[in-house]
């Protein structure tokens, strides 16, 4: 198994360990570039304190990478960030695209890896980073449990994170036995067993509608939002399958039901209630029939038919 171990500031990391967190923004302040490909989604991403320090402090499981600009990435993290509030937040960002030689912008885009379900040890409980790690790693190094370094390492983080997992489902995932393997699909297994956060969510729906309304095909990220459709406060779950990307005036018609999608054929319905009510509603019937305009490419992460059903049962024609 393939597992990264990422240089993390110390800062970022002692604002973050004072709370449980569901999910944390794993920020890099050059955004644009290539894709995070190191790790596939599920797999455990170890947090290494830069020097003095040099040792593996804490731990999560990475599910995807976005780039966002920093305001956007404020407002689906917030403190997750890192900082207290979006000022020290952007202050900090600037900093280090400032001594990357990168010109002032009022909104830069940062690449944002989301790790779920962290944990912050304890400096008692801090591992030596292996002896073979090299002063040229600047951002982090992959390891596979299979050699011996990678194998004694993912030991010992592994066993700490068995002490500091409270609930039991995540200390099933935390064994090593329940990690060490070697097809490709036990990522993507893994990190459903892992509560995936609020945060966590919006990012990936966002990722994987390409920033674009699901109904409408808007694309100004701003007025963006992830839809659960079977809402959360009603067992809908964090996953792909339960969400849409939605412009923030459909989502609020798609919650109050004023609009559904069908479970199968996926066209738009749009409710008489809107021209009943508000004797109004152009902008909305002209969605009424037609199919979304935008789908996630994999099918697996498509709206899945049973949260599609539920939401049909609600709505009123």
């Amino acid at each position: 198994m393939d597992f990264y171990v990422g240089v993390t500031d110390k800062c970022w990391f002692d604002f973050l360990r004072q709370e449980p967190r569901e999910d944390v923004n794993f920020w890099k302040p050059l955004g644009g570039g290539k894709n995070f490909g190191a790790v596939p989604s599920g797999a455990p991403f170890l947090l290494k304190l830069k020097k003095p320090f040099h040792c593996i402090a804490g731990a999560g499981f990475f599910t995807n990478q976005i780039d966002l600009p920093i305001f956007t990435a404020w407002e689906m993290f917030g403190p997750r960030n890192g900082f207290g509030d979006y000022f020290d937040f952007a202050q900090a960002i600037r900093k280090y695209r400032a001594a990357n030689g990168k010109p002032a912008e009022a909104n830069p885009v940062i690449s944002c890896l989301v790790l779920t379900a962290p944990l912050f040890f304890r400096q008692p409980d801090w591992i030596p980073a292996p002896e073979s790690w090299g002063n040229s790693i600047v951002t982090g190094k992959v390891y596979n449990t299979s050699e011996a370094v990678g194998g004694q390492l993912w030991a010992d983080v592994s066993a700490t994170m068995l002490r500091y997992r409270q609930d039991s489902l995540t200390q099933e995932l935390a064994t090593t036995d329940s990690l060490v393997l070697e097809s490709p699909g036990i990522y993507r297994e893994a990190l459903t067993k892992v509560r995936v956060g609020q945060g966590a969510f919006k990012a990936m729906v966002t990722q994987a509608y390409e920033k674009k309304c699901a109904i409408s095909g808007e694309k100004t990220l701003p007025v963006l939002e992830a839809a659960h459709i079977q809402p959360f406060s009603q067992a809908g779950p964090n996953s792909l399958g339960n969400g849409l990307l939605l412009r923030s005036d459909l989502h609020r018609l798609f919650d109050r039901h004023y609009l559904t999608i069908d479970a199968d054929d996926r066209t738009v319905h749009v409710s008489s209630r809107i021209r009943e009510e508000f004797q109004n509603g152009k902008e909305y019937y002209q969605f009424d029939g037609k199919p979304l305009k935008v789908l996630p490419k994999l099918l697996a992460d498509q709206p899945a038919k049973q949260y599609l059903q539920h939401h049909n049962g609600l709505f009123m024609p």
